[in-house]
């Protein structure tokens, strides 16, 4: 079942920040307008692609974490290890110890890392707001509904006609107070072409309603529809596939590509350890997340998904460039600056300055390189081996050295079989003969 959920929330700091993009929101709509354009679908696109440049800078240190991150996790590691199965206060306070000298030594801290996120989470939640709430942030939008509603409050009968489509958009009718015009104008939002002909023939009778429904619809209508489209109304209106059920695939596929690039640029701290449980976070987040976009695409309201496919191209592209920034930069550079900052603020409160171990940072990462070196080294060593091994298999020729060598290599096999008490019927066979034959 769907809610009223187009008036304004009063969430503080949410609801401040709603307020403030909504704003953004209508100064598109207005602009798009006066270009002869009135179309919400534009305005979600335009505004998205701005929203993320403003985050850009929040993006970018996010990302400059997590590549510190990658370098760290080693030695973050190998503590953890070191205390494994302790669970006493004295071992928890030396895991803490030594875990914050880690940071130390690289010049960040344990929550450096979700700073950035914590910013974001607000904002991320504002947008939805807008984006769900468009009449009740965009005055510009609101304007054209509110004509219609406040003459169709003064109708005799006109609780019982909209309540008839609230029960067909399946809304809780018995939450909507039909006297308050933000409630009338949240229903309102959701009708499609169909409803708005209706609603003309039910109030034809009402001259200035009439007027105004004529005057109005169209220009709603238009506003709403994007390629097709009832912006106003979720993909998900029944089993029978639709156009709009591309904004939902679209929007599972563009997130699935912005979560596997975005992993890309923290492939080295994804794949520093199967016990890494950060690691093992991020890859179900890959692949929960695009699905959990399918289903809310669905059953939201398909501006919803458009807003959810254009954010994840804008991070697709953002993030390639980003990636491209960051295997620019020396992590030495990311230490020392970090560290630069950290002191400045140790200089406010008085505190002396902090130095960069550069031996004991140079031999973590070139220890973290050489590493990866060395396993993708024998990696490619025993693909070498497999890859020989199958085409001698299949191309050695009778009698011939390859033939013998093949023959070696399953006779120790064998044997190898028998010893550990693995033989098969096949073997049991072959030994069978062997023996008969050596008779």
């Amino acid at each position: 079942m769907e809610l009223i959920i187009l008036t304004k929330i009063n969430t503080p700091v949410i609801g401040w920040v709603s307020d403030v993009l909504g704003m953004i929101m209508d100064i598109i709509f207005r602009v798009t307008a006066a270009l002869g354009i009135t179309n919400i679908g534009l305005c979600i696109i335009i505004f998205t692609i701005i929203i993320n440049l403003l985050m850009l800078p929040l993006t970018i240190k996010q990302q400059r974490s997590s590549k510190l991150m990658a370098v760290m996790q080693p030695e973050i590691q190998a503590i953890q290890k070191k205390y494994k199965g302790k669970n006493d206060s004295e071992t928890a306070i030396k895991l803490q110890k030594e875990t914050q000298a880690v940071y130390d030594k690289y010049g960040t801290s344990m929550v450096g890392g979700c700073a950035q996120m914590l910013i974001q989470m607000p904002i991320l939640l504002a947008l939805y707001q807008v984006i769900l709430r468009i009449p009740a942030y965009v005055p510009s939008v609101k304007v054209y509904f509110e004509q219609i509603a406040s003459l169709m409050m003064k109708q005799s009968g006109y609780i019982d006609t909209l309540s008839s489509y609230a029960v067909k958009h399946k809304l809780p009718v018995d939450k909507i107070d039909y006297t308050n015009m933000n409630r009338v104008i949240d229903l309102l939002y959701k009708f499609t072409p169909v409803d708005w002909a209706d609603i003309k023939n039910a109030f034809s009778s009402a001259s200035e309603l009439s007027q105004q429904l004529m005057n109005n619809v169209p220009v709603i209508e238009k506003m709403n529809e994007f390629l097709g489209i009832n912006l106003a109304t979720s993909p998900f209106q029944g089993w029978t596939p639709s156009l709009a059920w591309i904004i939902p695939v679209l929007a599972g596929v563009t997130q699935w590509l912005s979560a596997k690039l975005m992993s890309t640029g923290t492939s080295a701290q994804q794949s520093a350890s199967d016990e890494n449980s950060m690691a093992q976070q991020m890859k179900t987040m890959t692949n929960v997340m695009p699905l959990m976009s399918v289903y809310f695409c669905f059953i939201l309201p398909a501006g919803v998904g458009i807003y959810w496919i254009i954010s994840a191209l804008s991070r697709i592209v953002q993030q390639y460039f980003i990636n491209k920034h960051l295997d620019k930069i020396d992590v030495q550079v990311l230490i020392e600056e970090n560290l630069k900052k950290k002191n400045e603020k140790r200089a406010k409160k008085g505190l002396p300055p902090e130095t960069i171990n550069k031996k004991a940072i140079s031999k973590a990462i070139n220890t973290d390189t050489t590493v990866k070196k060395d396993e993708e080294e024998e990696k490619r060593k025993q693909e070498i081996i497999a890859n020989s091994t199958e085409y001698y298999k299949k191309n050695a020729k009778p009698g011939s050295i390859a033939s013998k060598a093949n023959m070696v290599a399953a006779y120790n096999e064998k044997i190898s079989q028998k010893k550990n008490g693995k033989k098969n019927k096949t073997a049991a066979s072959i030994e069978d003969e062997d023996v008969k034959d050596g008779e």
